[in-house]
This record gives C-alpha cells, structure tokens and sequence, in this order.
C-alpha cells in the first residue's frame, strides 16, 4: 500500500496558495452552488483514494476490470500566449483574464472530478486507467495536471500530438503507466490546408494493461456544426476516416479490445455517426454505441435547455454484447452527473453545467460537458 502522510499531500496538493486541491473551500462566485459540505466530502475522497487506493485491473469474480472515461475538459489553457494559435482570450492581460489562481483552480477541478470518477458502484476506488480528454492546450497543461495535482501519486502519464486547430485545442489520453503500456501512438489528421481547414486529429494509442490485456483506443474531437452544409460534409468525412482506421484495426488485431471514444459534435441519431461510423458491413452490424442505451432527458451536454449525447463510448458489438473473452461491463456506458458538476438553471429549468465561464462572465467551475465512461472486463 503506498501511504503518504496528510501534510504532504497538502503539500503536493497545493499550488500557489490554493487550498487542498482547490476543493475544501467553496468558489468565492456569486454563481456558486456547490456546498462546502459536499466539496469537503470529495476532498475527503480525494484523500483517501490518493492514501489507499485499491490495485488496477482488480480481480473481480468476472475477471479483471478496468475503468475508461473521456472528459470534454472545456478550454484547459496554459496562462502563456502562444504566438501560432488563437488562445489570447486566456491569458492574463485576454478578455478571460486567465490569470495562474484561475489555471490553478481548473486543474484541481479536473483532479477532483478523476477522483470521484474513481468510485464505483460496489464502493471500491477503480482509478480510470485511461482518460481521453478533448479541449487541452498542449502538453504543459497536461503535464500540470498529471505531475502539479494530486493526480501525480496516481503515476499518470499522456499520449499527446499537437494539431493545427486554430484554437490550439487538441486531444489527448492519459493512462497509468504502472498499469499500461502503450506499444503503439499514432494520429489520424483530419486538417486540409488546401481548403485552409484546420481541426483536431484523431488519436490512436494500442497498448498492454497488466502485462497481458490489449486494449485500442481512439480519442476524438469531430469538427464543430458551425459551417451548416460544409461542416457536415467535413464531419462525415471524419467519420469515414475513423471508421476506415477502426476496420484496420480490428482485422489486424481480431482479440484486441477497442474504445472509440470522443465528442462527435453529433447526437446517436445523426448522420455522421449512423452512417459514418456504425454503417452495416454485409448486413452485419460490427460496433455498438453504447449511449444509445441512455434515458431521454439525459445527456452530457446541454444547449438551450435541452439535453442531449455529444460524447460518445463506441465498441466492437462482441464486446458490447460479452460474446468473447473481454466485454464492456452490464453492456452499458454512463454520464458521470455528479452534483458538484452541475448549478442550478434559472427560471425552473432544472441543472445545467458548472462551467468555467458563461460568456464573459467566469464562473469558477468545470466544463460544458459531463464525462462518460465504461468498464472493461477481461475474462
């Protein structure tokens, strides 16, 4: 058991000032909702998950699991400008004045949302072994966040590349490297400077969990809907790009698990993924979207009152359904909806997201999107 003693970990929890992992005391907004009785219930958490935190890949009486999340993280940005990218808003002198306290905050915010995701259902803490992330600045945002937070006791390390989004906004995963070794990194690029059209990529990362499970996955950020015809053109074209990579793997590792991960941009009933990604092969239906088994009025994203599923979990139909050696646990994906995520809507319209900020106006919270995530187990 690694034991790390209280002081210390206020010690590494800290960062310029901040309290234990920005979560003992309320945001000082006047949007604020969060109780301080619940955020010092997740610190507490928090601590005991980093003091004692069970072993990944627990043997379970059904095999080894593992926990696979993906969080839209919502504009997690350095405080430095970078002179290629259109990142001015964060920085201290941008029109968000992202000043180091307001960084610092988000990264605690991003620790205590992973350590509260750590919780399953039979009370046990299952660190995620992978966490895909959309909307990270670059690598020293994510090195912040694994080595600066809490997280570090956890030995989380990335899988990164730097896209020509014009945002500066990319993907990323992170993973346990004491529990998962990546044998293979690559990118699929979706940016045509042809047509002066930049975006994300699509990442890929196959590697072993344990010595001896083979996990895939990909991480996705599919261009936005603003454009109308031309944007849905481009994200179809993603799609197909995504499918056509998902094939290669599949046939050339038949028994490895595959993840496809990401915020589509789309809902389960839209074209790009209906047709772009789960399309029939010779009548077969190969991958399942594992959120279309989510309850109506539910989703991880919310516009104009309405909620609805951008972020999607999709997987081979053998695991969906647990016809082999490894299967996605109940055959189910979930929406992380913690309460600490979520503020009050006005005029009665129940919750919406805590997000960082609300137009102009900072709010101190989290991001746009809630997480989704999935257990695998491997018989």
């Amino acid at each position: 058991m690694n034991v790390l003693r209280f002081s210390e970990l206020q010690r590494l929890g800290k960062r310029k000032g901040s309290s234990l992992f920005g979560l003992c005391s309320p945001v000082s907004t006047p949007h604020n909702n969060v109780s301080p009785f619940l955020l010092c219930k997740i610190c507490f958490l928090t601590f005991f998950f980093l003091v004692a935190f069970s072993a990944q890949g627990q043997k379970t009486s059904d095999g080894h699991r593992y926990r696979i999340a993906f969080w839209n993280v919502e504009n997690l940005f350095d405080t430095a400008n970078d002179t290629l990218t259109n990142d001015d808003e964060f920085t201290p002198e941008g029109s968000h004045h992202w000043t180091r306290k307001r960084y610092d905050l988000k990264l605690g915010h991003m620790a205590q949302t992973l350590a509260a995701l750590s919780l399953d259902g039979e009370g046990s803490f299952r660190p995620p072994l992978l966490v895909g992330m959309a909307e990270v600045e670059n690598g020293r945002v994510l090195r912040d966040l694994c080595r600066g937070t809490a997280l570090r006791k956890l030995g989380y390390s990335f899988v990164h590349f730097d896209s020509p989004d014009r945002r500066g906004i990319d993907v990323a995963l992170l993973y346990r490297r004491k529990h998962f070794k990546p044998f293979l990194t690559d990118r699929i690029v979706l940016s045509d400077s042809t047509k002066s059209f930049f975006t994300r990529d699509i990442l890929l990362v196959e590697g072993v969990a344990e010595g001896h499970d083979s996990i895939a996955v990909f991480v996705c950020h599919l261009p936005s809907k603003r454009g109308g015809y031309t944007a849905e053109t481009r994200r179809m074209q993603a799609a197909a790009r995504l499918r056509m990579a998902m094939d290669t793997v599949r046939q050339a590792h038949p028994q490895m698990a595959l993840v496809v991960m990401g915020d589509f941009n789309a809902t389960q009933e839209e074209a790009c993924i209906r047709e772009g990604i789960l399309r029939h092969q010779q009548g077969d239906t190969l991958y399942i979207n594992l959120m279309d088994s989510v309850p109506a009025g539910t989703g991880s994203y919310k516009f104009q009152g309405s909620w609805s599923v951008l972020d999607h979990m999709i997987v081979p139909q053998s695991l969906a359904h647990g016809t082999g050696h490894v299967a996605v646990a109940g055959g189910n994906a979930h929406i992380f909806a913690a309460d600490f995520l979520l503020m009050d809507e006005s005029r009665d319209m129940g919750k919406k997201m805590f997000r960082t900020f609300q137009g102009e106006q900072y709010l101190g919270g989290y991001s746009d999107h809630l997480p989704v995530y999935l257990d695998l187990i491997f018989q």
